[in-house]
């Protein structure tokens, strides 16, 4: 669930200012992971009265507005340049426009947890797609292996022994082309946003500013007002938008900063899990054997993916 731009070569957050005591960040990474759990789960509730880009729009602008608010306390100013703003517009669309309408779209056929399960497959193509676009990300017999073994776990979760019996394919393929939008937004980053000396919670206030414009400007296209507000729902996407996109965010670059982004990373491997368990004890959704085994492949083959060889002295 990563939706973030760290200018690559800085530290995400760090600032001149005189450090704060801050909560634990043991408890800040329990509060990231449960919030991102739950994002699922607050999709799901969201689309249940409103449309898929109506969800996305939602929850762009209460995150939005989270970031503009912590970017006035802290007096950061956005981002500068032509250049800057374009990339920044192709990154809001890679990490943000897209994948969160892909998701949203995705659940209003398939259930929250298969949806949270979909989206741990993202450091799976990141690392299959770094090993083409990235020349210093070289393969080895391990990484490789886990790429293996993490798409063998999507497969066990879909059933492909029992020929996807009962799957929603379209809304699958949704779902898992979202967390593939989100490595293709990384590298791109990665490649264009390189040493721009603008803060990390500049750059991501921007990008998340750009792709509420973008959902802005689609949405009215595809979408007709509803007929009467659902509170509820509205309040699942307010929560979605504050807490899972504009929170989170905070949360999670505070946490790169303190403890490394190798740490950081690894709430990727609860998120499911809390998926799961809010998908079947709050929605009641159906939770066949091959789902937790499924999922525990594919997050041990995307752990796999991670480890990189020690450079030599």
């Amino acid at each position: 669930m990563s939706t973030v731009t760290t200018p690559p070569g800085r530290v995400a957050g760090a600032s001149s200012a005189p450090a704060r005591r801050r909560l634990d960040w043991r408890l800040r990474f329990a509060a990231l992971s449960l919030i991102w759990g739950f994002s699922f789960l607050l999709i799901k509730v969201g689309t249940g009265a409103y449309a898929p880009f109506q969800v996305t729009l939602g929850r762009l602008l209460f995150g939005t507005a989270v970031l503009a608010a912590a970017m006035a306390v802290r007096r950061e100013r956005l981002p500068r340049g032509v250049r800057v703003w374009g990339h920044l517009t192709v990154a809001a669309f890679l990490l943000n426009a897209l994948p969160f309408s892909l998701f949203a779209y995705a659940e209003l056929t398939i259930p929250s947890t298969l949806a949270g399960i979909c989206n741990a497959t993202s450091p799976l193509w990141g690392m299959a797609l770094s090993l083409i676009a990235l020349s210093e990300d070289r393969p080895t017999r391990v990484r490789v292996a886990g790429l293996g073994l993490g798409f063998l776990g999507v497969l066990t979760v879909l059933g492909a022994w029992q020929g996807f019996h009962g799957l929603d394919a379209t809304g699958t393929a949704l779902a898992l082309l979202g967390s593939l939008s989100y490595p293709i937004g990384w590298i791109y980053v990665r490649r264009t946003l390189a040493g721009t000396g603008d803060s990390h919670l500049s750059m991501t206030g921007a990008q998340l500013l750009l792709a509420s414009v973008q959902l802005a400007v689609v949405t009215p296209l595809f979408t007709t007002l509803p007929t009467r507000v659902s509170v509820g729902p509205l309040l699942a996407i307010a929560a979605l938008g504050a807490l899972g996109t504009g929170l989170a965010v905070l949360l999670q670059y505070g946490l790169v900063a303190e403890v490394g982004p190798t740490t950081a990373q690894m709430v990727t491997y609860f998120i499911p899990v809390i998926a799961t368990a809010a998908g079947v004890a709050l929605l009641g959704e159906a939770l066949t054997w091959s789902t937790p085994v499924g999922a525990v492949i594919v997050l041990t083959g995307a752990a796999l993916t991670q480890i990189r060889p020690k450079p030599r002295p």
